[in-house]
């Protein structure tokens, strides 16, 4: 992710800020110019007189009237949306179909957490130009489901996290059940938006037989898959050919574990290069654009070194690897393919995030 600043003093500030502790400005996320803004107050709209509405501090071409998304007042989300609306959601919080019962205790504290990690996914599919309105699909919009004692999981666009993966000590209990290296809401949030984005990319885009020919055919029975893994554990051979173990239960398994290893992958480069950081003597060119400039090789190249210096980073503080993986050659076909499909189809759509049409409301102050 890159670097944000207070628009108003030019105070380095995190993605998730709602003040700048420099100049005291109120801050939100602005999802069209992917930047954080700092706002005043302007009043109330006449029409909903209970909903604040705010102008930019330093506004550009456009001084347009914003309001934070109703999911503010949980303090679960800092995004803007335009006040003239009828949708009081932002872009990312208007995917939610199902929010955890606030009423049950923990569950506030659990959606805050989901919402931190499911805007960083969001923030990079807006960054890398997918659409995730159903624009470019017969399948629908993406869509969350937020619940307890559920199956975490994907079935026809809806993705379904457990409540409980919020929990840092179920995650970790969960994590050593499994012998995963690694377990995070972000990485759950990843892999289950690569199923949505299989029926996009691969099953609508015309890509079936070129996805068979680098992970297998997905028509192998699916159920029977996994209930062969969870018995017998992973292949013995898997590290041979697969980004993780539970990446060779099914093909299907092997493209959402090979997405959300290449949304980390990004993400963390594109992080790197906005901090100045270099692994191993390697320069990182900052007027490339991680999500949209640089070819699988370059990044690739970057990658490795980043790895193995954040690696010795995280020993000499005693942690484990901040990297616990090993790609093994046959999964950069499986990398590259991921890398490949996403910007030939960024490359040709417009459809960035759902539109919002129904501007019924008069909220002019």
């Amino acid at each position: 992710m890159k670097n944000f600043a207070c628009s108003n003093c030019g105070n380095t500030v995190y993605f998730e800020n709602v003040k700048c502790v420099k100049c005291d400005s109120t801050l939100g996320f602005d999802s069209d110019e992917q930047s954080i803004v700092a706002i005043a107050d302007s009043g109330t709209s006449k029409a909903a007189p209970e909903i604040p509405i705010f102008r930019k501090l330093n506004p550009g071409p456009s001084d347009v009237l914003l309001r934070y998304c109703a999911n503010a007042e949980f303090g679960v989300c800092n995004w803007l949306t335009p006040a003239g609306e009828s949708n009081v959601f932002c872009k990312a919080c208007d995917l939610n179909r199902i929010i955890p019962n606030l009423s049950e205790r923990g569950s506030l504290l659990a959606w805050r957490a989901i919402e931190h990690a499911k805007k960083r996914l969001v923030y990079s599919l807006l960054r890398f130009g997918l659409p995730f309105d159903g624009s470019a699909s017969t399948k629908g919009p993406l869509t969350f489901d937020f619940v307890r004692n559920a199956l975490t999981g994907h079935l026809d666009g809806v993705v379904t996290i457990d409540v409980s993966e919020a929990d840092s000590v179920e995650r970790e209990r969960q994590r050593q059940q499994f012998d995963e290296p690694y377990r995070s809401l972000l990485g759950h949030l990843r892999h289950e938006s690569g199923h949505y984005y299989w029926m996009v990319l691969v099953e609508e885009g015309g890509r079936l037989e070129e996805f068979r020919t680098v992970f297998g055919d997905e028509r192998d029975d699916y159920d029977a898959a996994l209930a062969r893994h969870h018995s017998n554990g992973p292949a013995a051979d898997w590290h041979e050919r697969h980004v993780s173990a539970y990446a060779s239960a099914h093909p299907w398994e092997d493209w959402a574990e090979t997405w959300a290893h290449y949304l980390h992958m990004v993400d963390a480069l594109d992080t790197a290069a906005a901090e100045g950081m270099e692994g191993h003597g390697l320069r990182l060119d900052l007027r490339d654009d991680i999500y949209s400039s640089v070819t699988f090789e370059a990044l690739m190249a970057r990658w490795i070194p980043l790895t193995i210096a954040l690696n010795s980073l995280s020993r000499s503080m005693g942690q484990d690897d901040f990297y616990p993986f090993v790609i093994p050659e046959a999964a950069y076909d499986k990398l590259e393919f991921v890398h490949r499909v996403i910007h030939e189809l960024a490359e040709h759509s417009t459809a960035t995030a759902a539109p919002h049409t129904d501007k019924t409301l008069n909220l002019t102050p």
